[in-house]
């Protein structure tokens, strides 16, 4: 059999998993845009470390059903993103490892994917496998990135730090409320 080239922004899922191939490399992270997106100020994604990712494709036949078409991939990054404590750049660890089954329209995968547990995609005629490991990144970032422990001590406010100008100006909000009592006693 001749050896082809695959291209992993233009898989042909199909013939990917009926020969039982594997890929894998790396893509720069400034690359994946909407994952660049999340990066804090200070650590643009210029300066991640490569994503790295690998894909396999198998055919399942189970018993009495006909050939299923699956696809596993994985991708692990190393992402800066704003921390919500401290607002300084945290650096987390993110990966994923999914096996998706392919199937032949969207009305099939969507009946497929509320039935079980299975991640069921509609079959491309191409698939970037790029988009799809940017996906599943996204979707195993924390949801509120922070240190486990801030390098600096978090800024706190004293109240005596409060400008007492700022303190005469407040209005107190019972004195609307005195001077309405004031106004109505007389009248009862």
């Amino acid at each position: 059999m001749k050896s082809r080239a695959l291209n992993p922004l233009k898989l042909d899922v199909e013939t990917f998993a009926r020969e039982g191939l594997s890929l894998d490399g790396e893509w720069p992270a400034a690359d994946l845009p909407r994952l660049a997106d999340i990066a804090a100020p200070e650590a643009p994604a210029t300066g991640w470390p490569a994503i790295r990712w690998t894909a396999e494709g198998e055919i399942r036949t189970p018993k009495g059903s006909e050939p299923q078409i699956w696809m596993r991939l994985d991708a692990q990054a190393q992402v800066a993103q704003t921390c919500q404590r401290c607002l300084k750049p945290v650096v987390e660890g993110v990966e994923m490892s999914r096996w998706f089954r392919f199937v032949r329209d969207e009305t099939q995968a969507a009946e497929l994917d509320m039935e079980g547990d299975d991640d069921v995609l509609a079959l491309p005629r191409v698939l970037n496998l790029q988009e799809l490991a940017e996906d599943e990144l996204l979707l195993a970032l924390p949801l509120v990135p922070r240190h486990e422990v801030c390098p600096e001590p978090l800024p706190l406010a004293e109240p005596e730090e409060l400008d007492e100008a700022q303190e005469e100006e407040r209005p107190n909000p019972f004195a609307a409320l005195a001077a309405l009592k004031k106004g109505t006693a007389g009248k009862a």
